[in-house]
């Protein structure tokens, strides 16, 4: 998948700089490849978790065991989520602070942005509250949840589902148990055979996004980017760090382990689409517990996303710098401890963690116009914040599976 990652990216440089209508047009006939291969990964996604969390519930975890592994893994959240907010506070500003501003190159970036401010407006009102989103945790139909691919619902339905199912009667609680473990076994079974045919998608995706992107950010927005992956970089370096110590897994275990999931999250820019890579590189890679792979590892998808600290502390000050605004310290300490809170809520859509920035750019005085500008260049910066909440959730993963709580002592299904 790597060799698959470096020759798309060569392959659509090449033909970026070399403008051949046949050679450019290969390249968009091999995209569905990508496309249909990315597909291919999600659709795996509804039917694993359910299953998955429903027989780790009925079967193996007491409901009292995961409430406590919930309750240590939302305390694991927040202290990495504060950590990270605490070092890029501390480094990224003053970075910003040394933007190059040039007033003539950077007024068609102010134009575009301008021209795009009407439906990043309309996206910012159709972002859930806190309220909201806690109120819609509980879905009114799961089905519709499933569908939609809303993650934090369909957890909340299956564990609630699961733990129903440990109280009816043995014969019929077997029967839903055996089922589902037969569906999240088949599911795995698949996804494997999706890993055998990541080079082909990884390929065209990588291919066609280097053809499209071009090298147009140049000066500020190239400063811009450039700091967004180094700060992405340097968080996700620390998490190798956190990993082999706080979980005591080796450092070449850990990264082979995470890989797989790593090229899905680059190639697809999801850590959604690489869920089953993530719980396939636990359980077969690593040897996690159940109550890891079953329930911690959709847990950390659905509400840990560490990129949000890491985009508010670099893209809030970049745009107050192309502003002319300055941010003193207690501006920056209230966007650091914003970010943590605001991260849960993060949809799981491209970008989203910049749609969210929109009410903090107007408490400092920023125009919101400046968050199309951010979209329209977030195509390398969302690759790297994909990759580091993927290994961010594996990181969560080997953690939480070195302290977890013992399961209560529970009788075997009959």
């Amino acid at each position: 998948m790597f060799v698959a990652l470096i020759a798309g990216l060569a392959v659509g440089a090449a033909a970026q700089a070399w403008p051949n209508p046949a050679f450019r047009g290969a390249i968009v006939a091999i995209e569905p490849v990508g496309t249909m291969w990315v597909n291919g990964i999600r659709m795996t996604v509804v039917p694993l978790v359910a299953s998955l969390l429903v027989v780790g519930v009925a079967s193996g975890m007491d409901v009292r065991t995961v409430g406590r592994l919930g309750g240590r893994a939302l305390l694991f959240f927040a202290l990495v989520l504060s950590g990270a907010a605490l070092i890029c506070g501390a480094i990224g500003p003053p970075l910003m602070a040394g933007v190059p501003v040039d007033p003539a190159a950077i007024a068609p970036l102010r134009s575009g942005a301008a021209g795009a401010a009407a439906a990043t407006a309309e996206t910012v009102r159709a972002m859930p509250t806190f309220t909201q989103w806690l109120v819609d945790a509980v879905p009114t139909n799961p089905v519709r949840a499933a569908a939609d691919g809303a993650m934090l619902p369909l957890v909340v339905f299956s564990l609630a589902l699961g733990a129903a199912v440990t109280r009816i009667a043995p014969e019929r609680r077997n029967a839903v148990v055996d089922l589902l473990r037969g569906v999240s076994d088949a599911m795995l079974v698949l996804v494997r055979w999706l890993i055998i045919l990541a080079p082909a998608g990884v390929f065209a995706l990588t291919a066609t996004l280097a053809m499209r992107m071009g090298l147009g950010a140049a000066g500020a927005v190239a400063y811009y980017i450039g700091m967004m992956v180094l700060l992405c970089t340097v968080v996700g370096l620390g998490l190798y760090v956190v990993a082999t110590i706080g979980g005591r897994v080796s450092l070449a275990r850990f990264a082979r382990a995470v890989a797989p999931a790593q090229a899905v999250a680059v190639s697809s820019r999801s850590s959604l689409a690489a869920l089953p890579t993530l719980i396939d590189g636990a359980r077969d890679r690593l040897g996690l517990p159940p109550a890891i792979t079953g329930f911690a590892l959709p847990l950390s998808v659905s509400l840990f996303r560490l990129n949000t600290p890491v985009t508010w502390t670099v893209a809030i000050p970049f745009l107050a710098r192309l502003h002319g605004i300055e941010l003193g310290f207690a501006d920056v300490a209230s966007l650091m401890a914003t970010s943590v809170l605001v991260s849960f809520s993060v949809p799981g859509i491209p970008s989203a963690g910049l749609f969210l920035i929109a009410p903090a750019l107007v408490s400092y005085g920023i125009p919101v116009e400046g968050i199309g500008m951010l979209i329209a260049v977030d195509a390398i910066p969302d690759i790297f914040k994909t990759l580091l909440n993927v290994t961010g959730q594996m990181t969560a993963a080997v953690v939480l599976a070195r302290h977890a709580p013992p399961p209560e002592a529970t009788p075997e299904p009959v």
